[in-house]
């Protein structure tokens, strides 16, 4: 199994285990127009009125994922979220948070509300 392969993996798993702790899905792997700037979501949920904006990381150990979340990437899913939210009003007035969600195989998972 390739990084690719590997990380859509991760994201399936970690979206089936949000819904589990009661989030739904609203989006994934979302994207804002190339070339502005904007970076990828890998998934946003919902839980009660909060739109969560996810970041995935898969490592080797749950230390490394953690910090393998760059400042610069950090940016990028905010603008997408800024993106999302102009292309998307219905959400318009519900609160927002960023997450993510730390992965090591086999099955160790570390859900961090308000990563960044």
């Amino acid at each position: 199994m390739n990084n690719y392969h590997s990380g859509h993996f991760a994201e399936t798993i970690a979206m089936l285990w949000l819904i589990c702790k009661g989030y739904f899905p609203v989006a994934r792997n979302f994207r804002f127009g190339r070339g502005t700037g904007a970076g990828e979501v890998d998934l946003i949920m919902r839980r009660g009125k909060t739109l969560v904006f996810i970041e995935i990381k898969k490592r080797a150990d749950i230390r490394t994922a953690a910090y393998s979340v760059l400042v610069q990437q950090r940016e990028r899913i905010r603008r997408s979220a800024e993106a999302f939210l102009m292309t998307h009003p219905k959400y318009a007035g519900w609160d927002i948070r960023f997450d993510a969600v730390l992965i090591k195989f086999p099955f160790t998972f570390r859900h961090i509300k308000n990563a960044f």
